[in-house]
């Protein structure tokens, strides 16, 4: 039985001091087929072990209901980097934040309208236990008690940004033990008092996590922990993007600098991230600060590693410093393994779409109504994801009234007898004035969820029209809703397009087929396309929007197939042109 353990303000492994040498790659964001890849290159940067946080709404994403195959494999994931030779740490929630949707949370909690999160609630405690009854036995084999690569397990997650329930870190921690799960446990938190008091634990190694300033992170680490080992568990070594925002960059040298001062204090080390991935689907997560922000498809996080995997200059920087402690036999690593091949790009031009399907035609096809006197979250009907149509009849004659949305999440749009009247937005709220005629009009309002907020107070996050719709000041009622989860489109009734429509500014799906003979990675550009998701060949690939910063969409080869392949897009608004490139470079904005 090999365990890592803590003596004299340092790791020990096997009886021999030990510096952990990290990097986090979360395989829920990069198609299994590319795991080995990935991890090759983490070890040929010189690290010697990978991070991975586990997020539970993708294992349970219906209540009772368990997935741990394709991109949940998480067993496949650390057996791979076993094989390859590398040490793991699991953080297994229930909460991840990781600018994940609803910080990995099921969206299906928010179904019980008086749970509390994150503490010791009795409704929120009886879903995590019977998730980790179900999770946690697939683990304990893989740990390095039992002869496998896991090495160390979190509790939790940066809890002291959030609360400071110690009975519920307990609970936590002592359901963990119960289930067999003896390797060496921490927490993770920002380097400030409040955090470290509501997150940390006593008996429990304490880590932090920063991007820059690391003398002060761990000044501050050892006023609270002073035998603990130094260690950030999160090197910000880039950033995630919002939509509407510019992308995000950080100069290589500069996180090579700080990484450098860790090494030279003694720290141990996990860049958060090593190898970003992409938000795939709908699970992109969303912040709320001084308003809501969602985050984009891609999670490139400008990391060693791109979202397609590629080598960068940051890759190049970080190997130096790690490869200059080795040469002089500090850090007792390896030889550096053999660095694989690029994976291939490819651009295979033009597509132009030859179907599409209007969007309220296919209701019927898609979704199955419900009646309802209010508006009511798609929460509160068993709809994670996607999309909601909400539609009423407004009697007549209305003149120089107004349509308000209250506490719509996240986008709106309004449709007046099937004719566009705009747009409201949860950061930009808008009203709209209608005249409505002496025989009424109906009243269609689709709602996008764009992410659940992942980290703060906000974290309780409905989707839809959570409040109601007024005209002026008089609630509307009598609602027929249509949840649009959207899980797969093969239900849509395609009819071919003869030419470019004339511009309606109402959704619809549009869809085609390409050709291919040499499978690679490429990237959906869609100029001339407004906001919506992309499918390929049944796959989610995630949405795009022209506010950007992103512009193209990675499209991982497996996801393809030689020969004929399908594209279906559902564009919100409108499309200036009814086609799309797939070119071989991405363009983040």
């Amino acid at each position: 039985m090999t365990q890592l353990q803590v003596v004299n303000q340092q790791f020990q492994w096997d009886g021999k001091p030990f510096q952990i040498l990290s990097g986090a790659v979360h395989y829920f964001r990069v198609v299994p087929e590319y795991w080995e890849d990935r991890l090759l290159k983490l070890k040929a940067c010189g690290f010697n072990t990978v991070e991975t946080y586990l997020p539970w709404n993708l294992h349970e994403p219906q209540e009772g209901q368990f997935c741990f195959e394709g991109l949940a494999d998480v067993e496949g994931f650390v057996r791979i980097a076993e094989r390859l030779g590398l040490h793991v740490i699991l953080r297994p929630s229930p909460y991840i934040c990781a600018e994940w949707e609803f910080g990995g949370l099921p969206a299906w909690l928010l179904r019980y309208p008086n749970i509390k999160l994150r503490c010791m609630d009795e409704v929120y405690l009886e879903k995590v236990d019977r998730y980790y009854d179900t999770l946690i036995p697939r683990l304990v084999p893989l740990l390095s008690t039992n002869g496998g690569p896991v090495i160390a397990v979190q509790i939790e997650n940066e809890y002291g940004s959030y609360g400071n329930d110690q009975s519920y870190l307990n609970y936590l921690k002592e359901g963990l033990i119960r289930r067999g799960v003896n390797v060496l446990l921490f927490t993770s938190d920002g380097p400030d008092n409040g955090m470290l008091q509501g997150g940390s634990m006593p008996g429990v190694l304490a880590t932090v996590n920063f991007g820059s300033r690391p003398e002060e992170a761990f000044a501050k680490l050892r006023e609270y922990r002073p035998d603990d080992p130094l260690m950030c568990m999160e090197y910000w070594n880039g950033w995630f993007d919002h939509w509407l925002k510019p992308h995000h960059t950080r100069d290589a040298q500069d996180v090579a600098g700080v990484f450098d001062n860790m090494l030279q204090a003694g720290a141990s080390v996990n860049f958060y991230m090593f190898h970003g991935g992409t938000n795939f689907g709908f699970y992109n997560g969303a912040n709320y600060h001084d308003k809501y922000e969602a985050t984009i498809t891609s999670y490139d996080y400008n990391s060693p590693l791109s979202e397609c995997g590629d080598v960068t200059d940051k890759f190049e920087a970080v190997r130096s410093v790690i490869e200059g402690y080795r040469e002089k036999g500090a850090l007792n690593l390896p030889d550096l393994a053999e660095l694989p091949s690029p994976i291939p790009k490819k651009s295979y031009g033009t597509i132009t779409m030859t179907q599409k399907a209007d969007m309220f035609d296919q209701l019927p096809h898609l979704s199955e109504p419900v009646k309802s006197t209010t508006p009511v979250p798609m929460e509160m009907l068993g709809q994670s994801y996607g999309f909601i149509v909400y539609s009423t009849h407004i009697s007549g004659p209305r003149i120089g009234e107004s349509l308000h949305l209250q506490e719509v999440h996240d986008r709106a749009q309004i449709f007046l007898d099937g004719v566009y009247q705009g747009s409201t937005e949860r950061w930009n709220p808008q009203s709209f004035p209608l005249h409505i005629p002496e025989s009424g009009a109906k009243l269609d309002i689709v709602v996008e969820n764009m992410g659940r907020v992942n980290y703060g107070p906000k974290l309780k996050d409905h989707k839809g029209i959570t409040e109601g719709v007024r005209m002026n000041n008089q609630f509307l009622f009598d609602w027929t809703i249509y949840p649009l989860p959207l899980e797969d489109t093969s239900s849509v009734l395609f009819t071919d397009m003869t030419a470019i429509e004339e511009r309606t500014d109402r959704p619809g799906f549009y869809k085609s087929e390409f050709d291919v003979e040499d499978i690679a990675d490429t990237f959906v550009r869609l100029d001339g396309w407004c906001k919506g998701v992309v499918w390929i060949n049944g796959f989610n690939l995630g949405r795009y929007w022209k506010e950007g910063p992103q512009r193209t969409l990675y499209l991982p080869g497996p996801l393809l197939r030689k020969g004929p392949n399908e594209i279906v897009i559902l564009e919100l608004h409108h499309t200036d042109t009814a086609q799309i490139e797939l070119v071989d470079k991405p363009d983040l904005g």
